[in-house]
C-alpha cells in the first residue's frame, strides 16, 4: 500500500470488513498504526472508531 499523508480532518474510505460495507470516515487523530474518528456513512454512521491504517483505501478530501 502507498504511504498516505493523513491528518486530522481528512475524510477517508474504509474498506469493507466483517459485515460492514465500505464507508467514509472522518479522521480525528493519526497514530502510527491507526486513526481515530467517526464513521460518516454506512451502518456505523455517527459511531467512534479506531480503524487500522491498512483498512484505509484512499483519502477522499483533505483537511
Amino acid at each position: 500500500m502507498t504511504e498516505l499523508d493523513l491528518k486530522p480532518g481528512d475524510v477517508v474510505v474504509i474498506r469493507a470488513f466483517d459485515d460492514v460495507p465500505e464507508h467514509l470516515f472522518l479522521v480525528d487523530e493519526v497514530f502510527e498504526d491507526c486513526v481515530t474518528g467517526t464513521a460518516l456513512t454506512g451502518p456505523l454512521a455517527g459511531e467512534y472508531g479506531e480503524p487500522a491504517l491498512d483498512l484505509i483505501v484512499r483519502v477522499v478530501s483533505d483537511a
